[in-house]
């Protein structure tokens, strides 16, 4: 296998979620993603020999572009010595899932077709480790409120945010939430991560 280059690794990934979006994980073909990416056949397959290896490139795009948005967000916490403020928080986590909903919504049906595809495929299980980062980070958050058993209610928020996630890209919440990317989807979400927070820290 070729050595990748950082900005030809993303212009393979990036085309392989396009194409996972779109199609599912029966149109992710080395063929299909060069097209895509608009580059000459045989280059997706001189990189990333395998289709297990093309799923792993693409599972690890989509966990570091997850984690730079992560990044890119300050947790509002308070103060310093302060428990971190629920409702700001809320309204943060809100606003990056209403992100993962429109302008990371290709992004969002990638990494869900992913991990559909590792159930099948037991190689492919290391991929779970995308939601680790964030779970750590949850209970990290919840034991910083006083939570009790953070450990696990910090799993189980987290748990709760992506079926929230998953409801409003794939389920019956397409159908009767506000439409992403308006301040009334915003506002909808911030009232549910805020029960969820309030819960969790009870």
């Amino acid at each position: 296998m070729a050595t990748t280059s950082p900005e030809r690794f993303a212009a393979l990934t990036d085309a392989a979620i396009a194409l996972i979006a779109e199609l599912g994980m029966r149109g992710l073909t080395h063929r299909a993603v060069d097209a895509r990416a608009g580059l000459p056949a045989g280059t997706a397959s001189a990189y990333l020999r395998t289709r297990k290896a093309l799923v792993e490139a693409v599972v690890q795009r989509i966990a570091d572009l997850d984690t730079a948005d992560l990044a890119a967000r300050e947790v509002p916490t308070g103060a310093s010595d302060a428990a971190p403020d629920l409702d700001a928080l809320a309204a943060s986590i809100a606003a990056l899932l209403d992100d993962w909903l429109t302008t990371g919504r290709t992004r969002t049906l990638a990494r869900y077709a992913c991990l559909l595809e590792a159930t099948h495929h037991p190689e492919l299980r290391p991929i779970l480790a995308y939601g680790v980062a964030m779970r750590a980070q949850a209970q990290a958050l919840l034991t910083a409120a006083g939570a009790p058993d953070a450990e696990q209610r910090g799993s189980h928020l987290v748990a709760a945010v992506d079926g929230l996630l998953f409801d409003r890209l794939a389920g019956a919440g397409s159908l009767a939430a506000p439409p992403p990317g308006t301040p009334r989807n915003r506002a909808d979400l911030t009232a549910a991560v805020r029960g969820l927070l309030r819960a969790a820290v009870v």
